[in-house]
């Protein structure tokens, strides 16, 4: 049976995959074959041994290629080791409480509960207003979102290994 783990991600600036890419360094670094791809691209989860399926939250969203890939492959993903994370709120203290408690979004929570991820991870992103367009702007200032790079790339890394250790002993 292959053995690949595939780490999928949907990013809309690029903040997502680098932390996909984080994770899959991670995972490979440990003796995992790991496979990276953007989950618009992701055809068939079935010759994978696991996923670990993210995405990037916009107004309390998944990106749509991520919400349209867990949605599509919930029987797939049911029957095999998944971790779902998201990536997106910005400033201090904990992610998940800056997302109101909430670690997935609601809208989808019916699709998690039959897949049963193995853990939903939630970490804080970065706004680089450089990348983003006007009406994105427009929204970052009305709202008086924090500016900058908030990634935790130790919690990124050590939720990583933490799938290492469920990954060996399978």
């Amino acid at each position: 049976m292959n053995k690949t783990i595939l780490v999928t991600y949907a990013s809309k600036h690029g903040a997502t995959a680098e932390i996909a890419k984080k994770i899959g360094e991670t995972l490979t670094q440990a003796g995992i074959q790991t496979a990276l791809a953007e989950a618009k691209t992701v055809r068939d989860l079935s010759p994978y041994h696991a996923i670990i399926l993210g995405s990037a939250v916009y107004f309390g969203q998944w990106r749509k290629e991520a919400a349209r890939l867990l949605k599509s492959n919930q029987q797939i993903l049911a029957g095999k080791p998944t971790w779902l994370f998201s990536s997106g709120p910005a400033g201090q203290g904990d992610p998940v409480e800056l997302l109101n408690g909430w670690r997935f979004p609601p809208g989808l929570q019916e699709t998690v509960d039959r897949i049963q991820p193995r853990d939903i991870a939630v970490f804080h992103g970065a706004v680089d207003p450089d990348k983003l367009n006007f009406f994105e702007k427009w929204i970052l200032n009305n709202v008086k979102s924090p500016v900058g790079d908030f990634r935790d790339w130790d919690a990124i890394t050590g939720w990583a290994k933490s799938i290492t250790k469920v990954l060996t002993d399978l």
